[in-house]
């Protein structure tokens, strides 16, 4: 049924190599915002809403009403800019409930005395299978951690918004090395992916262009992963998977911008408070990673 069928329009920060959504019922216009990007430059400490103003624009000019603001994960490549846009729309900012698990590890790592382990500071925490509608389209929360413990998939009509757990199929699978991860969780998570419907439209968190290919992309479907991921497709087991894994995340450097964005993404996108001088900082632990 096409009312089933969301409209799904990509916004691609090249920074960090991040997809944003804009996704919306094309018959209410109801609409939800999947992982928005604030600009960060870590250089000068200074921030910007482009990405997340370019999202508004396009809302505005179709007429959507901003009902979702969507978190797959605590991002540790970008900083969420969901509290701006919250503002702007005053829809709520939603993730996993896994959150907990990540406030609970990174709190104590970054000396978060503000910060209540609980997910309160987000507007919404959904549970496994949690349902809801955006406009008339149904939408079910999966959680597919293994990646972090906070992942979540947004099954919305017949698109699955998958955030780092699986990129195209060229590419592979999300890196299982920080805190809370594990290489067979991600892979049962994966499966779980995989078992929907071959035609489900699959949209991934990140494009890095891999090797032989021209264009950044990020609209793949279960069908095609299934058949062609280089990591996970039909006939890798679990244990080949978690060797293959294992092995290629010791290679992996850590992304440059995962101190600040843990820090902020686990408050919900908000900065720490401000210090004695009414100034905010950012805190780097030295030789803690």
């Amino acid at each position: 049924m096409s009312m089933l069928r969301p409209t799904v329009q990509a916004f691609f920060d090249d920074a960090t190599f991040t997809v944003s959504y804009l996704v919306s019922d094309p018959r209410s216009r109801h609409a939800a915002i999947i992982d928005p990007v604030l600009e960060f430059d870590a250089r000068s400490g200074r921030t910007a809403t482009r990405g997340a103003d370019g999202i508004l624009a396009a809302a505005a000019e179709q007429g959507l009403m901003v009902d979702w603001l969507l978190e797959t994960h605590v991002h540790a490549d970008h900083l969420t800019a969901a509290p701006y846009l919250s503002r702007r729309t005053g829809a709520p900012i939603a993730i996993g409930a896994g959150i907990v698990a990540v406030q609970r590890t990174f709190g104590p790592l970054f000396d978060a005395r503000d910060l209540v382990p609980d997910g309160s500071q987000f507007g919404r925490l959904l549970a496994d299978g949690e349902r809801f509608t955006l406009g008339d389209v149904p939408v079910e929360v999966l959680h597919t951690p293994g990646h972090t413990p906070a992942c979540a998939t947004y099954a919305i009509g017949d698109a699955l918004f998958v955030g780092d757990t699986l990129f195209m199929p060229d590419f592979g699978t999300a890196r299982c090395d920080f805190p809370g991860g594990d290489a067979a969780t991600l892979y049962r998570s994966i499966r779980r992916i995989l078992s929907r419907p071959p035609d489900s439209r699959i949209f991934v968190g990140h494009d890095y262009k891999a090797p032989g290919r021209d264009a950044y992309a990020w609209e793949t479907t279960v069908a095609d992963e299934r058949a062609r991921n280089v990591h996970v497709h039909d006939g890798v087991d679990e244990a080949a998977f978690v060797a293959m894994r294992t092995e290629r995340d010791r290679k992996l450097a850590l992304p440059a911008l995962i101190l600040p964005a843990v820090q902020v993404n686990m408050r919900a996108g908000a900065f720490p408070p401000p210090e004695a001088d009414g100034h905010v900082y950012l805190k780097l632990p030295v030789d803690r990673i």
